[in-house]
């Protein structure tokens, strides 16, 4: 663990008057975490955000097995959670169960910032690991709902996505509407292979803007770059790299140039 970071969170968000009126990304935590941990995770951040943005974190709907990393440090934090079944020995659950689930985090966490007194626009979303996919995945069903479908997706208009080592594939987040091709449903096993799935067609990539980080020094790089490359339409995303493994850029240049990243993908979506 760094010497930068605490063990707590730098303040509690619900708690934080002088953000109340700031436009709120929504963040989603990594597998085997949990919403308090991913503040931990973000402090520094987030105190370089705080001007900004007010940062609203999401607790996953399911117990999972903490990752390796999350013990290492933060085995005094359970209970962890998770958004998918990322080994198939967890809990089995149908893809209409999973989405319900998943949009009752979502909403659970709307609606405690909100009686909490805060007023700003939902105007992204920001994850790491499988919350980035989890990310990706809101952004990605919530196009196909409206651009497709013509239907609105019940979330908030999400303008921009931060996606913190992210990795195929994307998940259909919608029970009504069949999904379409190259992703999974919300009941798949999040870390399956997926050489049985056809591509997606140009023209169905996910097109709302994204900034893609990653760690040059992180195991799943590949997996990470094939996510950016194959499920992304090219003239809508920016790739930041910095000089890591598979965590949250803590050191100070780094934090600097993920926070440039962040604004001018939210001055180019016009979210501040």
């Amino acid at each position: 663990m760094s010497p930068r970071e605490s063990m707590s969170p730098l303040n509690d968000p619900a708690s934080d008057s002088t953000t109340l009126h700031l436009p709120r990304p929504l963040c989603f935590h990594g597998g085997g975490a949990n919403s308090k941990i991913f503040e931990v995770q973000c402090r520094c951040l987030e105190k370089a955000l705080r001007d900004t943005f007010r940062l609203v974190y999401v607790e996953a709907p399911y117990i999972s097995y903490p990752g390796p990393d999350v013990v290492q440090v933060y085995k005094h934090m359970s209970p962890f959670k998770g958004w998918l079944r990322w080994r198939h020995e967890d809990e089995l659950r149908s893809a209409p169960a999973a989405v319900e689930r998943i949009n009752a985090a979502i909403k659970l966490a709307i609606d405690e910032d909100d009686k909490a007194g805060a007023s700003g626009d939902f105007v992204g979303v920001l994850g790491f690991s499988q919350g980035a996919k989890l990310a990706a995945s809101l952004l990605y069903t919530q196009q196909q709902l409206e651009e497709v479908m013509h239907e609105r997706s019940g979330w908030p208009p999400f303008r921009f996505g931060i996606l913190l080592a992210g990795r195929t594939p994307m998940v259909w987040l919608n029970a009504d509407y069949d999904m379409p091709i190259g992703i999974v449903d919300a009941a798949a096993v999040s870390t399956a292979p997926t050489d049985h799935l056809p591509p997606m067609l140009d023209n169905q990539k996910l097109s709302v803007p994204t900034l893609h980080v990653h760690g040059i020094q992180d195991p799943g790089l590949p997996l990470h770059q094939k996510f950016l490359h194959n499920c992304c339409d090219p003239s809508s995303t920016t790739l930041l790299e910095w000089d890591g493994k598979h965590r949250i850029p803590f050191r100070h240049a780094d934090i600097d140039r993920l926070v440039q990243g962040i604004l001018n993908l939210a001055r180019e979506t016009c979210s501040i």
